[in-house]
């Protein structure tokens, strides 16, 4: 007799249960989807066509846009590559053979001298970065003491722009895609990766079997 008035009233929950979200539905989370850069796995000749489609239009509002370089450029030539413009963030890669190694973003405020000094500011930020294995810290120290002598590793850039002014910047020697988010797009609400020199056909991590170098 109990456990047939246990299953009555278990039946009775449920339906409570089902009735109730019927007429109080769930609310949908909000989630960014605003994204800058290709896909992980995303053809390099699919994601170059959509860049270059993103440029097109005819509205004057200003864009969040990426920029992704065919070579790495020191920091000492971002003015050569930023048209002036507004530039929130640098974004840095040191290429090492065969060693996996962090894609290092660094936010900027708009005085153009902290683009110039994002550099050293990477160094410092992977010197910091927490490694749990040996090898991990050896690619750290290395990829830190690379980024301090200055070499060519800055890959990308996020900048804010007209059209216009982004279609100039794409058509720089030295530039292999920008990508331009809806002039609506809200700041630093969207995420970002870069078309790293390396990427062939596809976008996709490189091996990571290789020795670290000792610098």
């Amino acid at each position: 007799m109990r456990r047939a008035g246990i299953a009555a009233a278990a039946v009775l929950l449920a339906v409570v249960i089902v009735v109730l979200g019927w007429a109080f539905p769930p609310r949908a989370a909000v989630i960014g989807t605003d994204r800058l850069g290709p896909e992980n796995g995303e053809s390099v000749a699919e994601y170059l066509a959509f860049a270059q489609e993103s440029l097109r239009g005819a509205d004057t509002g200003a864009h969040w846009a990426l920029m992704s370089l065919r070579t790495g450029i020191a920091a000492a030539q971002i003015p050569e590559y930023s048209g002036g413009l507004r530039i929130s963030r640098a974004i840095y890669h040191v290429a090492l053979d065969r060693v996996a190694t962090q894609v290092i973003g660094i936010s900027l405020p708009s005085t153009p001298s902290a683009a110039l000094a994002s550099e050293t500011a990477a160094a410092e930020l992977i010197a910091a970065t927490p490694a749990f294995t040996e090898r991990a810290t050896r690619t750290n120290a290395v990829v830190s003491a690379r980024l301090r002598s200055g070499c060519a590793c800055l890959v990308g850039l996020v900048l804010h722009g007209t059209l216009p002014e982004l279609r100039a910047l794409a058509a720089l020697p030295g530039v292999r895609a920008v990508e331009a988010l809806p002039a609506d797009a809200p700041a630093a609400v969207f995420a970002v990766s870069p078309l790293l020199p390396e990427h062939g056909e596809y976008v996709k991590p490189g091996p990571d079997d290789g020795p670290v170098p000792d610098n």
